[in-house]
């Protein structure tokens, strides 16, 4: 048997827990402060310096609607084909290799969905064109 003195007491077994909230906290500024989280990156599109008058008989023009039709429309011709937004690219390849100076106006309703314009204009990135212009459709 143990001798216990008068100034001895049994030891405590349990985990003091009395400073867990802020090693908690501490912890999770440290790990808020620290995480790095990624930007969207957008569309990539190169503005011009200067706006210039282009003439019509190169611009095709390529009208998103409401409900995702796109029109096709080429310079001032009032009327155009209605197409689905994959076969974006075929008549852009097309066109491009019938005039080379074409630059690809992609009008928008305002009422569309963004998605409608982001596949056309994924269209005609896949398809090589360099020179597009963004505007809203005017009803």
């Amino acid at each position: 048997m143990a001798l216990l003195s008068k100034n001895s007491r049994p030891h405590d077994s349990s985990i003091p827990t009395s400073s867990m909230a802020d090693i908690a906290f501490l912890l999770l500024v440290f790990f808020l402060v620290t995480t790095v989280f990624p930007k969207d990156k957008g569309l990539a599109i190169v503005l011009p310096e200067s706006q210039q008058p282009v003439p019509q008989e190169n611009v095709l023009h390529l009208l998103v609607q409401s409900d995702g039709r796109v029109e096709v429309r080429r310079g001032e011709s009032p009327q155009g084909i209605v197409v689905p937004s994959e076969e974006i690219g075929r008549i852009w390849r097309e066109s491009v290799a019938r005039n080379t100076n074409l630059i690809a106006a992609v009008k928008t309703s305002p009422d569309a969905p963004y998605r409608f314009m982001i596949d056309v204009l994924d269209q005609l990135q896949d398809a090589g064109a360099q020179r597009v212009s963004l505007q809203t459709l005017e009803n």
